[in-house]
């Protein structure tokens, strides 16, 4: 059984480190979000995502207060909402964000969508984030779902790359261009959605590989993101399942396992969330 501390670090452009395996909050109910995070803290996480648009921040900081467990041992990161791009108005979430989460400060804080489309420029929105880690607020600014054109022109316009991009990012979507300049750019990649909201469970391929490594589908596509190097937050409220996640540091894929997974992908046909350039 994996347990925190032997979950991985990823070191970060700033200096800092994330560990590789976390648990995602999305789409869990604000009202039960404190008992399955403090179920995820027994089990072993320590690495918590959340977001303003998911409403459960208060649950999150309610589960980080039961817990016990030294604020240095966590790592939180919660996300800009796509309403708040305005710089005065990040400033203002962001001290929201954080009296809801009963912290002092925020260990990663994103920008959830670029909104290219948006009346807002996203290079602003970036600048003020960047602001937050001056003012000692905020440990390391990233970003979320950005395109190689969003990267590029946030970098050139400011000078600072963001420390993560988290896109959506699994077998039958690698979503290579995107990360390939994150990469670029000294910027680690989170991907969400890697177990394909759920799309990946009955591919035959992936079962054989499973099968053949004593695992289940969900272990195989969270090690084959591992290897790649990829940060990971599944999320689940069943107690087995989040330990069967936990459970994908103490094997490897070999090479030919890694390059058959690879061949899954679909392109754009494999994406499952909307196109970043289509949000704003």
């Amino acid at each position: 059984m994996s347990d925190a501390a032997s979950v991985p670090t990823v070191a970060l452009n700033d200096g800092t480190t994330i560990p590789q395996l976390g648990f995602g909050t999305f789409q869990i109910p604000p009202e039960d979000t404190a008992e399955v995070v403090g179920r995820a803290f027994e089990i072993g996480y320590r690495h918590i995502d959340t977001a303003q648009m998911y409403r459960n921040e208060e649950g999150v900081g309610r589960a980080v207060a039961a817990s016990g467990i030294p604020r240095d041992e966590l790592y939180i990161t919660s996300k800009l909402n796509n309403s708040s791009h305005a710089p005065d108005d990040v400033r203002r979430t962001f001290e929201q964000s954080l009296e809801r989460l009963g912290l002092d400060h925020l260990d990663l804080f994103l920008i959830h969508w670029p909104l290219p489309n948006s009346e807002v420029d996203y290079v602003d929105t970036w600048r003020a984030v960047t602001d937050l880690v001056a003012d000692g607020r905020l440990r390391s600014a990233g970003v979320s779902n950005f395109e190689p054109a969003h990267l590029d022109r946030i970098v050139e316009a400011t000078g600072a790359a963001p420390v993560v991009n988290q896109i959506e990012a699994h077998p039958y979507f690698r979503n290579d261009v995107a990360r390939e300049a994150s990469l670029r750019h000294g910027t680690a990649v989170q991907a969400w959605g890697p177990l394909g909201q759920g799309a990946l469970f009955d591919d035959p391929t992936l079962a054989e590989v499973a099968e053949r490594n004593g695992r289940t589908v969900a272990q195989v596509a969270l090690r084959w993101a591992l290897q790649r190097g990829d940060i990971v937050f599944p999320k689940s409220s069943n107690p087995d399942r989040m330990r069967e996640n936990l459970d994908t540091l103490d094997f490897e894929l070999s090479d030919d396992d890694v390059a058959t997974i690879d061949g899954l992908d679909r392109g754009e046909d494999g994406r499952g969330g909307p196109h970043p350039d289509q949000l704003g």
